[in-house]
């Protein structure tokens, strides 16, 4: 071996070891997202059954963390590292979904019903990434609140557009449902690797490599749609932190100042839109194939991009990874405070005396306080806390960490493990 071919392994190696190290935080909350459901499911089976039930998220819980999870990280793609707020971001989330269960339905012409779902969702995100080029070209000539207006504007059309439109259910406002083949992920016309989704047509697997251990259709449709936010984010993150996503960043600090030393801002913001509109459609797909069906209403309504802006400002915009764990406590506090068995309320009815929720204070019983103020009122408390992080924390879960340690919590943890180490 030469000693050019030693340095440029040892370079490699040098840098492989770097990659691991910043990639520790990413490592142990995979770890944690993966094992949480044995974990709850053992926590059910013991006397803290009924705290677990009413503290922490079920296995369906998590998982529609997973779509929004998604769904706000293509958000902050494009409003967090540009600083164009795009509020009709759900346009792309519901081409994603319509589009999936359109031709598994066989409605779209050219593309047999038998398509494989991995195919079917990935032309679903360039048909998003395509419309965003369209939106954008338009969009793009205007910025700040202009901008986000008229995406918004946009959004609107494709609402009214499809809650009308025959031709996508018999009721458009309801939406269309999935009366194709069950989706499967994995490799495309492989299917002893691919795994069907959904909570009944999934695929479910009993006695697993004979430890008596059964794994229901919920929770392998868990780890296959975690797997592909899995891969997005890791996809999303490495344009972030490739050339392109310097520009990116460039942009959202200094347009001008990009634009003058040569960089044509234009053709970047509608790329980065575009990738944008890609993982919000991937998101869509991936709701739509679980909950087999989409409306127009749980899809392309502007209140689904509020959802995404609220959790990202929670989460911490411009971070990437906090939109999702911005998610992940707006998922909680949904499940504690819903109305259907194992929330806060009916724990807190179960536990208390009926004397205690009888007992009249100012004319209101406890047991009128607890379903007026706790039971299903998750939007409430949510909303409180999204006034409260903008006053208090505006740079939100993530970013704030990263404030306090002063650099990326991988870098930091990497650094300090090198410290460690030496």
């Amino acid at each position: 071996m030469t000693d050019t071919t030693a340095a440029h392994a040892r370079d490699d190696e040098h840098w492989l070891r770097e990659y691991a190290r910043e990639h520790v935080p990413h490592l142990l909350v995979i770890a944690l997202f993966a094992v949480y459901p044995p974990i709850y499911g053992l926590l059910l089976r013991t006397p803290l059954s009924a705290e677990a039930n009413a503290f922490l998220p079920g296995t369906t819980f998590l998982i529609a963390m997973l779509f929004l999870g998604l769904f706000a990280m293509s958000f902050d793609f494009i409003s967090g590292y540009t600083g164009y707020l795009s509020f009709g971001h759900a346009a792309f989330y519901g081409v994603g979904a319509y589009f999936i269960v359109l031709v598994a339905n066989g409605d779209v012409p050219g593309i047999p019903a038998g398509t494989p779902f991995v195919i079917t969702m990935i032309v679903g995100g360039l048909l998003a990434f395509g419309l965003a080029l369209a939106i954008g070209a338009v969009s793009f000539r205007l910025s700040g609140v202009y901008f986000a207006m008229i995406t918004l504007g946009f959004a609107q059309v494709a609402y009214e557009l499809v809650r009308n439109w025959n031709y996508v259910a018999v009721n458009p406002q309801d939406g269309p449902t999935l009366s194709g083949p069950t989706p499967e992920i994995g490799i495309p016309y492989v299917d002893s690797v691919s795994i069907a989704l959904g909570r009944l047509a999934g695929d479910s697997f009993e006695n697993v490599l004979g430890l008596g251990i059964d794994i229901s259709a919920t929770l392998t449709s868990y780890y296959a749609i975690g797997a592909v936010v899995l891969l997005s984010y890791f996809a999303m993150q490495r344009l972030i932190h490739s050339p392109f996503g310097r520009v990116m960043i460039a942009i959202r600090e200094n347009e001008e100042r990009a634009a003058a030393i040569g960089y044509n801002v234009f053709w970047y913001k509608m790329v980065a839109f575009g990738f944008s509109a890609f993982f919000a459609a991937i998101a869509g797909a991936l709701f739509a194939a679980f909950s087999r069906g989409a409306s127009p209403d749980e899809t392309f309504y502007f209140l689904v991009t509020a959802d995404a802006l609220i959790v990202t400002i929670v989460g911490g915009i411009g971070t990437l990874a906090g939109p999702f764990f911005g998610t992940a406590f707006y998922e909680w506090l949904e499940d504690i405070l819903s109305s259907e068995q194992g929330g806060l309320a009916p724990y807190l009815r179960g536990i208390l005396p009926d004397g205690v929720l009888t007992a009249d204070i100012a004319g209101i019983t406890i047991a009128d306080l607890i379903n007026t103020v706790v039971d299903g009122r998750a939007p409430l408390f949510l909303g409180i806390v999204f006034v409260l992080f903008v006053l208090f924390v505006p740079n939100g879960l993530l970013g704030s960490v990263r404030d306090r340690l002063g650099n990326t919590v991988g870098k930091y943890v990497g650094g300090r493990l090198e410290r460690y180490r030496r």
